[in-house]
């Protein structure tokens, strides 16, 4: 999916020129990689409601600025402490030819059909939301499924097991397919519960087998 932002070039730089750009509903930022960074600002309205898309936030952007096209990544954004206003807004230039490292968002499936849910009445605990990977930009997936239907009670699934798409490989240290993504768990209420119980069967048992107390001698 296609997401185009439009941008202009900024050159009043300093705090009172942001201010002012703020009041104006634009947002200041920055274009950086391959070339010189470039100082921009996008409109306020528009640039909100894009991060509040998942796909915003994981795809290959394209950036009109002043009429040139250019593809980008979102690298990182800043808010206001209590208003809900984007402060800041940084982006990263990617050429096609070149390897990129960004978080892609899980998504779990199956969670309702695992084993360790149906039939134990565990709980699924996502360990991992977004796992770091690299690629190519053409070859940038929205997200990655995680399937869960055949995870049992105690067990988990771990970044080895994920099925990638072609080309996509896990970006970070050597371990990082031992990483935990999910697993499933017995609540703890129902593991209390369960341990009291045994404690409250056994209680019987117990004082049946505790020998009678001798009467005392006269």
């Amino acid at each position: 999916m296609k997401i185009e932002i439009s941008a202009t070039t900024r050159n009043a730089q300093g705090t009172g020129a942001s201010r002012r750009l703020r009041k104006a509903g634009r947002v200041p930022g920055i274009v950086y990689g391959d070339s010189a960074p470039t100082l921009i600002d996008v409109d306020h309205n528009n640039i909100y409601h894009s991060l509040r898309k998942e796909t915003f936030h994981a795809s290959v952007l394209t950036l009109n600025l002043d009429g040139k096209v250019e593809q980008v990544l979102l690298r990182d954004f800043q808010m206001h402490p209590f208003r809900q206003q984007v402060q800041h807004i940084d982006f990263q230039r990617v050429s096609k030819d070149k390897n990129i490292h960004m978080k892609v968002p899980l998504h779990f499936i199956n969670s309702d059909i695992a084993p360790g849910v149906k039939l134990n009445g565990g709980i699924v605990s996502h360990v991992m939301n977004d796992l770091n990977i690299a690629c190519f930009p053409a070859d940038l997936p929205e997200f990655i499924e995680v399937d869960l239907s055949t995870l049992a009670i105690g067990h988990s699934i771990h970044v080895s097991d994920l099925k990638l798409p072609k080309g996509i490989s896990v970006a970070g240290h050597a371990h990082a397919g031992d990483a935990v993504v999910a697993t499933v768990q017995i609540p703890r209420g129902a593991v209390e519960a369960a341990a009291t119980a045994e404690v409250a069967a056994a209680a019987p048992a117990a004082a049946a087998a505790k020998p009678a107390a001798k009467p005392a001698a006269k």
